[in-house]
């Protein structure tokens, strides 16, 4: 069966979510979408835009957390409007959902807050596509649940879900590839997320770390298993990124990777 995005535009390819972690500036989300978009219509690949346009979830009370709600989710519009794509962004509160709908196409519900009822009914009833990222401490069998509360509200919601790592001890994460399996029995879209599941959480610096190296090996490993879709946080310079850079792939390594899966994805079709 074709996913939402592959029927959109009438593709048998993976779809791609991706760009920066959060929006950090107008200029940068249109650096970044502009590439992106470039390399995606060449190869065929559905692609939708991401930024976080406000980042709840920080280790330390002082870390960045955005330019302003309405200044990052009018980015998030243009960007969209400007190349022709969809476009995706976290909430985390139900007040949120009616307001970033009114921006973008996609509402994405973050791990850690993938059981929260209200939260993913706020997110249906705006008649939005629902992107829900497994919780590290959940199974792909689990998650289940959490479409059921999405399609309560609205049955016609398209839905996605999103692995991104289990917990392994206290400042780590692993993949069980068994998750993107179990989860596509579900009425639903199948998304790998390459960066965030190669998060290392916990340390004691307060600042998130990561292995940026693996990404590719991730991603090849989840078109192999039959993902209908990819989650890739990219930017042109991750050391000066002011969210999660410790495990975002260079912008510039986004080309040859992507020619790699779209190989990968005709050999396993």
């Amino acid at each position: 069966m074709k996913s939402l995005f592959q029927k959109k535009y009438n593709s048998n390819n993976f779809f791609l979510l991706a760009g920066p972690c959060a929006i950090e500036s107008r200029d940068l989300a249109m650096q970044i979408a502009e590439k992106i978009v470039g390399i995606t219509d060449r190869l065929g690949i559905p692609y939708v835009f991401k930024g976080s346009y406000r980042k709840a979830n920080r280790t330390k009370a002082d870390s960045f957390t955005g330019i302003g709600d309405e200044l990052a989710l009018s980015i998030l519009k243009e960007v969209g409007e400007q190349f022709g794509v969809p476009t995706v962004t976290d909430i985390h509160e139900t007040h949120e959902a009616a307001l970033a709908a009114r921006y973008v196409d996609v509402l994405q519900i973050p791990a850690f807050l993938c059981r929260q009822t209200e939260l993913l009914a706020a997110a249906a009833q705006t008649g939005k596509a629902v992107n829900i990222k497994k919780g590290q401490f959940m199974s792909g069998a689990s998650m289940g649940f959490a479409v059921e509360k999405v399609k309560m509200e609205n049955p016609e919601a398209n839905v996605m879900l999103t692995e991104r790592g289990n917990s392994f001890g206290y400042s780590d994460l692993v993949v069980d590839y068994r998750n993107i399996v179990d989860m596509k029995v579900f009425d639903a879209d199948v998304v790998m997320d390459c960066t965030h599941s190669l998060q290392r959480p916990n340390q004691t610096s307060g600042v998130t770390g990561g292995n940026p190296e693996l990404i590719g090996t991730i991603a090849k490993a989840a078109i192999a298993v039959g993902a209908d879709g990819l989650f890739i946080e990219t930017h042109p310079d991750p050391a000066n990124a002011k969210s999660d850079g410790a495990n975002m792939l260079h912008l510039d390594k986004l080309e040859k990777l992507l020619e790699d899966l779209v190989r990968i994805r005709e050999v396993v079709s």
